[in-house]
């Protein structure tokens, strides 16, 4: 499957925001978007010039959701065609839908440091959904599922250092994490919308997408 391999510090200063590609990293006082760093390839200093167009600013919230989940634009679009079909709101739905993909629930619940650590861990089969083996990061949770690390060594390394890494943060109130010897995560409902972790826009988004 094709994902973005290039430098993920360029991404956040590019968006003007935490993108938390790096995890933990991302809130040291080195983090570029922290020090106001300039975008990639502009002035020291500026951000850029003038005033930015209406497109610009829908194109770059679109932007800043897909690299914040790392969906490409394939499985973007998937989304945006689902979410049209729910009702309610459009932009609520796109982005619960994202919310609950199993990489970023694992990384909600402290299972690992970073989305990517996180697809590491399901795609090499130690995530457990409801008892079964989960290889898909983009797998949909639902209210009720139960998530689980696998006991392998390796794995178990990497979930203690994601939940040490992950002390004193809050467990969103859609999610259930219970600690112990074999941790585990359950699914309590769907999000709400200001418990989605993506701080965008998302009518500047649906505007972007039905144009």
């Amino acid at each position: 499957m094709a994902r973005y391999t290039g430098p993920v510090c360029k991404l956040c200063r590019r968006e003007g925001m935490k993108l938390f590609l790096k995890g933990s990293r991302c809130e040291s006082p080195k983090c570029a978007v922290t020090r106001r760093e300039v975008v990639p390839g502009g002035q020291k200093g500026r951000r850029g010039r003038g005033r930015a167009s209406e497109w610009s600013k829908r194109f770059r919230e679109t932007m800043k959701v897909k690299r914040f989940y790392g969906v490409l634009e394939k499985q973007f679009r998937r989304y945006v065609g689902e979410a049209t079909r729910t009702k309610g709101s459009t932009g609520e739905a796109l982005l619960r839908l994202m919310e609950t993909r199993l990489d970023n629930t694992v990384l909600r619940l402290g299972f690992a440091v970073s989305r990517f650590q996180a697809r590491q861990l399901i795609r090499h089969g130690h995530i457990l959904v409801n008892g079964h083996k989960t290889n898909i990061p983009s797998y949909s949770v639902s209210s009720g599922d139960s998530i689980k690390p696998m006991g392998k060594e390796g794995a178990a390394r990497l979930v203690k250092w994601g939940l040490e890494e992950s002390k004193g943060k809050t467990v969103p109130a859609w999610l259930e994490r219970v600690e112990g010897e074999a941790p585990e995560g359950k699914v309590l409902r769907m999000p709400a919308r200001d418990e989605i972790s993506a701080e965008v826009n998302e009518q500047l988004i649906v505007e972007f997408c039905s144009r």
